[in-house]
């Protein structure tokens, strides 16, 4: 019988560099964010970062995933999209290494969060910056947010997700 595939069979690069098997979030929630620094939803890291504060203790880890796809609207080098994010939003959330989400190159991760959960019209291409996708405990993926949706607006499904 063929296992199903989670969140947990992926690994990333953290901003540092450093690799991390997704599997170090095992019964956590996730949202995953497709980030950039010099975007219209730019603010949103505020709203993320919220989050990560409000829910972090309850379990909810937010992972944000730079990406120079959109318009170059993140242009700069790991360390620089660190410290932009830190001093201008506090972000004290996992920030990882810049990937591309659309494409052959986009990063495997973000190839699965997209066929897992399609967009309008059954799309699966990330449309924008701050695409967000909610993942429960167990590594699948339970819903896709647009980028213009407010991270407070999730706040119902992560608290329904984080109670689960």
């Amino acid at each position: 019988m063929t296992r199903m595939t989670t969140l947990y069979d992926f690994k990333a690069r953290r901003i540092d560099g450093q690799t991390v098997p997704l599997a170090e979030y095992r019964g956590k929630v996730l949202l995953i964010v497709n980030t950039a620094s010099a975007c219209g939803f730019t603010p949103q890291f505020g709203g993320l970062e919220e989050l990560h504060k409000r829910y972090g203790g309850e379990g909810l880890v937010v992972l944000g995933f730079p990406c120079n796809q959109f318009g170059a609207q993140d242009p700069g080098a790991n360390e620089e999209i660190a410290q932009f994010c830190q001093v201008n939003y506090g972000v004290s959330f996992p920030m990882m290494a810049k990937i591309d989400v659309n494409g052959s190159g986009a990063d495997p991760l973000y190839r699965w969060l997209s066929a897992e959960a399609p967009g309008l019209l059954g799309t699966k291409a990330i449309k924008w910056n701050f695409t967000k996708f909610l993942v429960g405990k167990d590594g699948r993926v339970i819903k896709r947010y647009a980028p213009a949706d407010s991270p407070a607006a999730l706040a119902k499904d992560l608290e329904k997700a984080l109670a689960a």
